[in-house]
C-alpha cells in the first residue's frame, strides 16, 4: 500500500504532467485534487501523523501558470460514533426532509422512522454528555419513547413499521440501561473516546487493592446474619459514591486513562455490591 507521501509525489501537478502529457488540463487538477481529498479521509478516519499532511490553506501549483487554492482539514479528535459533519436524511414514506438526528417519527407524514445507526446513546436519551447525568431526567425519557415506540402499537401497522417499531425500541432499552448506571455509563463514554476496559483480573492493580478485594470477598461468605452482610453492602455502597465522584472529576479533565483505572476498581465493587444482594436473599 503506498503512503502518504508517495501518494503526494505520485499525483503532484508535475509527475501528472510528465507521466501523462496528453492529459487535459482539468483531468490533472481533477486527478489532484481526488488525491488531496483521499489523503484528508483517510488521516481523519486512521489519525495519520500531522507531519504527512497537506496543511490547512497552502497554496498549490496546478498546471500552467494558474494557481488554486486547495484545503484539506487536518485531523482532530473526536469521540467514536459522532461524525464530522450532520448527515441529512429524508422520510422512508413521504420523502421529507429529517432536520434532526436522530429521529423517531417524519414530523410531516409521522410515520416512524428506521433506527440511526452509530447514533449517541447520550442523543437518543437526550441527556447531557456528562457522567453525572440526570437519572430521573433519563428514566422520564425512556417512559416517554417506549409509550410512543413500543411495537404493540404497531401491531396493526406494515411490516415495515413493524420492524422500525422493534429496532427503534430496541435501542431505546439499550441506551437507558447502559447510562442508567454508573460503571456502564462510564465504560461507554471510554470506548466512545476508544479505550476499554478489558474482562477479567485487572493486572495493572494494585496489589494492596486487590487483598483489600479478596478480604471483603471472604467476610462476605463468612456472614452469619443479615445484618453483617448489610453492614458490607453499606460500605461497598460508600465506596462506589467516593468513585463516582473521582471517575467524573477525571473525565472532565480530560484524564482517561484515570477514569479507566477507577472504573477497573468500581467494576470489582459493583460486583461485591450484587454479591451483598444475592447473599441477603439466602437470609430470606
Amino acid at each position: 500500500m503506498w503512503s502518504l507521501k508517495s501518494l503526494r509525489i505520485v499525483c503532484s501537478p508535475r509527475a501528472l504532467t510528465l507521466l501523462h502529457p496528453n492529459w487535459s488540463m482539468a483531468s490533472r487538477q481533477s486527478v489532484y485534487k481526488a488525491a488531496v481529498t483521499f489523503s484528508a479521509q483517510f488521516m481523519l478516519s486512521t489519525g495519520f501523523s500531522t507531519k504527512d499532511t497537506w496543511h490547512n490553506n497552502t497554496n498549490f501549483k496546478t498546471l500552467g501558470k494558474e494557481e488554486k487554492l486547495i484545503s484539506c482539514t487536518n485531523p482532530v479528535s473526536l469521540p467514536r460514533n459522532y461524525c464530522t459533519g450532520q448527515v441529512k436524511l429524508n422520510c422512508w414514506n413521504c420523502k421529507q426532509r429529517l432536520d434532526k438526528t436522530p429521529v423517531f417519527f417524519c414530523m410531516s407524514c409521522k410515520v416512524i422512522q428506521p433506527p440511526e445507526e452509530g447514533a449517541s446513546y447520550f442523543k437518543i436519551m437526550d441527556c447531557d454528555y456528562t457522567f453525572t447525568l440526570d437519572t430521573q431526567k433519563l428514566q422520564k425519557r425512556y417512559l416517554q419513547l417506549q409509550r410512543s415506540l413500543h411495537p404493540d402499537n404497531f401491531s396493526q401497522r406494515s411490516v415495515k413499521e413493524q420492524e422500525y417499531s422493534e429496532g427503534q425500541s430496541a435501542v431505546v432499552n439499550k441506551a437507558y440501561k447502559t447510562l442508567l448506571k454508573p460503571l456502564s455509563r462510564g465504560v461507554y463514554m471510554l470506548e466512545m473516546q476508544g479505550i476499554c476496559i478489558e474482562e477479567g483480573t485487572d493486572s495493572g492493580a494494585d496489589s494492596k487493592f486487590l487483598m483489600e478485594l479478596m478480604e471483603i470477598n471472604e467476610a462476605l461468605d463468612e456472614a452469619q446474619t443479615p445484618e453483617e452482610a448489610n453492614k458490607i453492602g453499606h460500605d461497598t455502597k460508600g465506596k462506589l459514591a467516593d468513585l463516582t465522584k473521582e471517575i467524573d472529576a477525571a473525565l472532565l479533565k480530560g484524564e482517561l486513562q484515570a477514569a479507566k483505572a477507577l472504573l477497573a476498581q468500581m467494576k470489582y465493587y459493583a460486583n461485591i455490591e450484587e454479591k451483598v444482594k444475592e447473599k441477603l436473599s439466602e437470609f430470606m
